[in-house]
């Protein structure tokens, strides 16, 4: 046990002040006295030192008891109350002081007033653990909810189908979603310029837009929006079209990433970049433009020579062969004019069966809808029968529908049929859908008209047609009886949804369950003017390489065979870009 110095001094100055008292007495009577009764004195005194050094001895002893007592109750209490004190303050975890209700820990002792303290300071201290606790609590759970945040962001953009890229004033990509992605690796093979190996992106974190997009007109869309952020604009944008490469028009509409609370001039941080692949928009605009033209232009030069070739009719004194050659100009407009509407409506049932994209969906609830439709609309009764739960298919659900409810409104109508079943099954690489009924038959020249009329609905009439429809879905349809059900149905025939390739287990393996579409801590990155030699590794966007070789010793013959990359921005491995090549 280590022993204090200051409580040994206490315990043995009594014996010494008694030491000290004794001789100084001793020698102050041996001063004063005269020859004859220092002598009488010391012969008095000489026999009895052993009774009065045993008298020192005892009174110091209980004098250094009770200061040893004094010392530890009083003076020393105060200094171990600091000590555990400073060890309160350095640790972190919560634990009680030392306290009376405590066998195991010391108390410390001392005057009432200094327990008083010490249970005061414990209440402190456990105030403060208190605290901090909730503080942890409360900490815990805006970490949660900022990771289901982040979590819902990463889900949000992951499954969005428009492509939206964030960057900074510097043109860093700091946020993407897998639209954006697909359509930029599109872009890039399209115009032949992608990597050779590797399949490195086009657009990825830290990356500059400025690789696919020109930095003249993000600027210009820039000082737009700054423009319009100093005049006060609550929502300032910038729309432009740019071409690719590849000859794809992209339209960008730019909108602002604002700086909160800061001013109207230095308030931009960065922006965000929604674009629309508008090749195929352009191409279908310009071929209405010069269908509306050809419309207008040759309508007008039409009417006029029919006008005039009318009013010179009307002529009495006009002779036949000029009265023929006038009704020659007449029959020859008409037939102009019903070719270019033949066109344009050829045109228009174009755009019509194109405009639904065809998307997978399940039989059963494609089958499901038509029945729905079909009771709602017709109001016959309408059943399913003979279909297949585990069938998928590659549909235009909405045109199919209606030309469902087509032709059960004709049978409701022509026929007056009140029940009608729709069964599906599959026939060897596509699906057969029949519309089902009992009764009686139909001749080959009214399912033909059935089959080429407009689509009519209620009181909605479309420019397609069941052939349209059909035609759309590369598929077929027809007209068949069974005798022995005395049961007819109209047959479609449907594409099947393609089968999902599986997924390689090394892309399973090494990749996360979300693939790292954004990283805001590159906001605070702003232009890096500083040499490359002055910043450091998390400041900068570099690529990491690896190989493997058959040895270390080149000039024996030893060749690499395998090479592999990964970036690193702002710190941290971008587990989607990644490269791992063989080499032969």
């Amino acid at each position: 046990m280590k022993i204090d110095a200051r409580e040994l001094a206490a315990a043995l100055a009594p014996a010494v002040l008694g030491a000290f008292a004794l001789g100084a007495a001793a020698a102050l009577l041996l001063a004063t006295a005269e020859p004859a009764e220092r002598a009488t004195l010391i012969e008095l005194l000489g026999p009895r030192t052993a009774l009065v050094v045993m008298l020192w001895f005892f009174l110091s002893l209980a004098g250094g008891v009770c200061a040893r007592w004094a010392w530890r109750h009083y003076a020393a209490a105060p200094g171990r109350l600091a000590e555990q004190l400073q060890v309160e303050l350095a640790r972190g975890e919560a634990r009680d002081m030392p306290s009376t209700a405590s066998p195991r820990a010391p108390l410390v002792e001392g005057s009432p007033g200094a327990r008083a303290l010490a249970t005061a300071v414990q209440a402190l201290v456990q105030q403060r653990d208190g605290l901090r606790a909730d503080i942890a609590a409360r900490v815990a759970e805006a970490s949660q909810d900022v990771e289901q945040e982040r979590n819902r962001l990463a889900a949000l953009m992951a499954e969005l189908t428009q492509s939206v890229v964030v960057c900074n004033l510097d043109g860093r990509i700091l946020l993407f979603n897998a639209r954006a992605r697909l359509q930029f690796r599109a872009l890039v093979s399209a115009a032949g310029t992608g990597p050779a190996i590797g399949g490195a992106e086009a657009i990825g974190l830290g990356r500059s837009i400025y690789a696919v997009l020109d930095r003249r007109l993000v600027a210009h869309a820039i000082e737009a929006v700054q423009q319009r952020l100093q005049r006060g604009a609550a929502s300032p944008s910038a729309q432009f079209v740019t071409a690719t490469a590849s000859g794809q028009l992209l339209r960008v509409q730019m909108a602002p990433v604002r700086t909160p609370g800061a001013g109207a001039g230095d308030a931009l941080a960065g922006f965000v970049l929604m674009l629309d692949n508008i090749t195929r928009d352009m191409a279908d605009e310009g071929e209405r433009d010069r269908l509306v033209h050809s419309l207008t232009e040759g309508s007008r030069g039409a009417l006029g020579n029919l006008q005039a070739a009318v009013e010179l009719l009307d002529d009495p004194a006009l002779d036949a062969p000029t009265r023929e050659r006038f009704l020659a100009v007449i029959r020859d407009e008409i037939a102009g004019m019903s070719r270019r509407l033949n066109e344009a409506a050829a045109q228009g049932a174009r755009v019509l069966k194109t405009r639904w994209p065809l998307e997978d969906m399940l039989g059963a609830d494609l089958v499901a809808a038509a029945l729905l439709r079909i009771e709602a609309v017709h109001g016959c009764r309408a059943t399913a029968a003979e279909v297949d739960a585990t069938l998928w298919l590659r549909v235009d659900s909405y045109s199919l529908i209606q030309a469902l409810l087509h032709l059960t409104g004709r049978l409701v109508e022509d026929m007056g049929l009140q029940r009608v079943r729709i069964r599906l099954q599959p026939s060897g690489e596509r699906a057969q859908l029949d519309l089902v009924w009992a009764g009686q038959a139909m001749s080959t020249e009214t399912v033909m008209a059935w089959e080429t009329e407009p689509l009519k609905v209620g009181s909605d009439t479309s420019a397609l047609t069941v052939r349209d429809v059909v035609e759309r879905h590369a598929g077929a349809f027809w007209f068949e009886r069974e005798r022995a059900r005395q049961e007819a149905f109209f047959r479609f025939l449907l594409p099947l949804a393609a089968e999902t390739a599986p997924l390689e287990a090394a892309a399973v393996t090494s990749q996360p369950s979300r693939p790292e579409f954004y990283d805001f801590d590159l906001f605070a990155q702003g232009s890096q003017g500083a040499a490359l030699s002055e910043r450091t590794l998390a400041d900068l966007a570099y690529t990491v390489f690896d190989t493997e070789s058959t040895g270390l010793a080149p000039s024996q013959g030893d060749e690499i065979f395998q090479i592999g990359a990964t970036r690193i921005v702002a710190g941290k491995l971008r587990r989607q870009e990644c490269l791992e090549q063989l080499v032969d």
